[in-house]
């Protein structure tokens, strides 16, 4: 479950030592991400990593962010056919028609919730209250019944492609769960061990 390279610290074993995993494990994942376009962000971003390596889309992150505007839900709700047509025409992002449509869908559905509960308090509402840490391999999970419920709540308020395998990917980037694994160092520092 943990790697010790290449410097001796404890680390979740799926962290290689590409520098961008280990600078996104040891800074950023499973700590709290908090705002609607963070959040907004992150969804999508799980949601394009589906089917593909999240070291592919931790790569293009930074093109994501140019070609959706840094993904403000008011403008990526404002772009229209010209718009998915430059996205398609980008080959610094994953070009999946299906991703991007949805993500101007989502978008869309975020501005809608503000009438409602928000965006961010729809996913708190959602996450674990409990969780444990996975010590073995044969506890690491795909999603969860919150996950699943999460899922369908987003589906009702309109969103696309956000699965509870999505879900639970975002409960784990953001922070609303802490699955590094038992005796992984940035773990402990999140759980204040």
């Amino acid at each position: 479950m943990l790697t010790h390279e290449p410097d001796g610290v404890a680390r979740c074993g799926w962290v290689t030592s590409a520098p961008d995993y280990l600078r996104y494990h040891d800074s950023e994942w499973g700590r709290r991400v908090r705002g609607e376009r963070e959040l907004f962000e992150r969804l999508m971003l799980e949601a394009f990593q589906s089917g593909l390596s999240w070291l592919t889309i931790l790569r293009k992150r930074e093109a994501f962010r140019a070609a959706f505007r840094d993904f403000d839900p008011d403008t990526v709700a404002g772009f229209g056919d010209a718009d998915v047509a430059r996205l398609m025409g980008d080959a610094a992002i994953v070009r999946n028609r299906r991703k991007i449509d949805a993500t101007l869908t989502n978008a869309r559905a975020v501005v809608r919730l503000r009438d409602t509960v928000g965006l961010e308090r729809l996913i708190e509402e959602h996450a674990p209250v409990e969780h444990s840490r996975p010590g073995t391999p044969d506890e690491v999970v795909g999603f969860s019944s919150e996950s699943t419920a999460l899922s369908k709540a987003l589906k009702r308020h309109g969103f696309a492609h956000v699965g509870p395998t999505t879900c639970y990917s975002l409960f784990q980037a953001c922070g609303f769960v802490n699955d590094h694994a038992v005796g992984c160092a940035a773990g402990d520092e999140i759980a204040g061990e």
